[in-house]
């Protein structure tokens, strides 16, 4: 039988270009229905690695993406939100949320693909409401996914009458890990592990792989997607590497396992094929659903020891690193509400220090154009949100407890500190964006600008540095300092606008260059404020003028 290449090429991937964007849909839907909190679900849910995983698994069959689980996770590990080991819950969690694609594949309703577009297409352009469009989102994404494996298996039958084909899965059969080369490649291609699953259970079910060769595929499949979340990795934190090569392991260590077990394991598969009664594509299913879960079983428990593995084959210390709020523990808020007060103040002081290291992440971004500092400003703005929440939540438990009126008085003044340093990672974050606008836009600031406004960063970076350190010691000597320092910034702000409008008129800047120029000074002057706020409740003076919140 002659075989038309360029139709099944084409067909081939077609549906799977149908595929992936049916997969894609799903999971938009799915997330907007779930209201879009997939990093707080994360967050607040990993409290422990069991809790990771359950969480890993709610979030993966939410979004339809253990790589998308994985790189959500990856950034919350780098901006502090999640330590090493909770992480390393969430990725297991991930690997065992992942297939539910190949149990939805496994249902085979292919013959219905096409109404369910159909009806998926009439929920999104026929009702305003955003559930329903979301919902038609879900059956758009479900329709599609199955219409894109009717056409790659369409395709896949002539591979039957291929020699060349034959031959490589006969090779396939006789070589384990031959085949678990082949689903590696092959998912680090596609970059999505459903697709390829979806494939593995298409070729199955056409009899194009025995039961031997298809599952080290499956194992390859689990290992290929890993390289999602190391590309997500690079050029971030140490913690980030970490986690990304903590996903790798876990997947290397548990296809190790299965290839040594692979006799005892494909019983096992055909032992439920035959018990059960399932089809092709629901034997694959179940056999990709043991092994996750088989695998998270025998490796949770030792969680501890990844850890410390991929801690020592990736060395360094990381400032960014578990920037938990550790000393904030609830039992102390009853036992002794004084102590839990200075617990908060110290974790106040670590959330300053984060600030004035993200102002110079700031500097350093502006003097060099080296993204790792951008990079590295972004991560220590989301800390500072971080320290941000669970700080107030922890400074509202005590609100509850009896204080004295000096303990309440500290107790208003941490409030406030810690609104302020917030407002400050914002405005940093600003200038970060400024420049990366300059960079796109090439925006050329004149060296005479470029002077000032790196004499103006020292000089605010210094205040906010000396307020912190007026809250640390309660020293009122040092917080009038500050309030000198900023009346220089706020004298150099209004020099440094005159300046600039003298250069606008002899042409030496560009209005690009002014808008970008005037907006990092009135960032670099608010801070100064807010600085100023932290000195001033050292002093008691927490209603003065300067108070603001911008």
């Amino acid at each position: 039988m002659e075989i038309n290449v360029q139709e099944l090429i084409f067909s081939f991937i077609g549906g799977l270009g149908i595929f992936l964007f049916g997969i894609k849909s799903m999971g938009d839907g799915l997330q907007r229905s779930a209201g879009d909190k997939l990093r707080d679900i994360l967050d607040k849910l990993t409290t422990n690695p069991l809790m990771g995983v359950l969480a890993g698994i709610l979030v993966t069959v939410l979004i339809q993406s253990s790589s998308g689980t994985t790189v959500i996770t990856v950034s919350l590990v780098s901006a502090g939100f999640m330590t090493l080991r909770q992480a390393i819950g969430v990725i297991m969690g991930a690997n065992i949320g992942t297939t539910i694609t190949a149990f939805i594949i496994g249902l085979d309703v292919g013959a219905y693909a096409l109404p369910i577009l159909a009806a998926g297409a009439l929920l999104l352009f026929f009702f305003k409401n955003k559930k329903i469009n979301n919902l038609g989102q879900i059956f758009f994404g479900f329709g599609a996914l199955f219409y894109g494996l009717e056409l790659m298996s369409g395709a896949m039958k002539p591979l039957r009458g291929m020699d060349a084909f034959h031959d490589f899965t006969v090779q396939m059969s006789d070589n384990p890990i031959l085949a678990t080369v082949a689903g590696t490649l092959f998912t680090v291609v596609v970059q999505s592990s459903s697709a390829t699953i979806g494939i593995l259970q298409g070729l199955y079910s056409e009899g194009l792989v025995d039961l031997q060769a298809a599952l080290p595929i499956l194992f390859g499949d689990n290992l290929g997607t890993t390289i999602t979340a190391v590309l997500a990795s690079i050029g971030a934190s140490v913690a980030a590497r970490r986690a990304a090569f903590t996903h790798v392991l876990f997947n290397v260590l548990g296809s190790v396992i299965f290839l040594i077990l692979l006799l005892p394991y494909t019983a096992l598969v055909q032992w439920m094929q035959s018990t059960w009664d399932l089809n092709e594509s629901m034997t694959i299913a179940f056999a990709h659903g043991t092994f996750n879960i088989t695998n998270t079983l025998i490796q949770l428990p030792f969680v501890a020891v990844l850890a410390w593995i991929v801690t020592k084959l990736i060395p360094g210390k990381d400032k960014l690193a578990e920037l938990n709020t550790n000393k904030l523990d609830p039992v102390m808020i009853q036992q002794s509400p004084s102590v839990a007060l200075g617990n908060a103040k110290q974790e106040v002081i670590r959330m300053g220090d984060v600030a004035v290291q993200g102002l110079e992440a700031t500097n350093q971004y502006l003097q060099t154009k080296s993204v790792k500092h951008a990079d590295n400003a972004y991560q220590l703005e989301q800390a500072i949100n971080n320290f941000d929440r669970k700080i107030v939540d922890y400074l509202v438990q005590i609100s509850a407890e009896s204080l004295s009126v000096q303990e309440s008085e500290e107790h208003g003044a941490l409030l406030d500190a810690v609104s302020d340093i917030e407002r400050i990672g914002d405005h940093f974050e600003n200038m970060v964006e400024l420049v990366e606008y300059q960079q796109s836009n090439k925006v050329k600031i004149s060296s005479s600008a470029m002077e000032d406004l790196t004499e103006m960063f020292l000089l605010t970076t210094d205040t906010v540095r000396d307020a912190m350190l007026s809250l640390q010691d309660s020293d009122k000597e040092q917080a009038k300092l500050v309030i000198q320092q900023e009346h220089k910034i706020d004298a150099m702000e209004r020099k440094l606008r005159k300046q600039h409008i003298q250069r606008l008129t002899e042409g030496s800047c560009s209005g690009q260059s002014g808008i970008i120029f005037i907006d990092m000074i009135s960032n670099l002057e608010r801070i100064g404020d807010h600085a100023v706020n932290i000195a001033e409740a050292v002093l008691g003076e927490s209603k003065h003028m300067h108070r603001v919140n911008n």
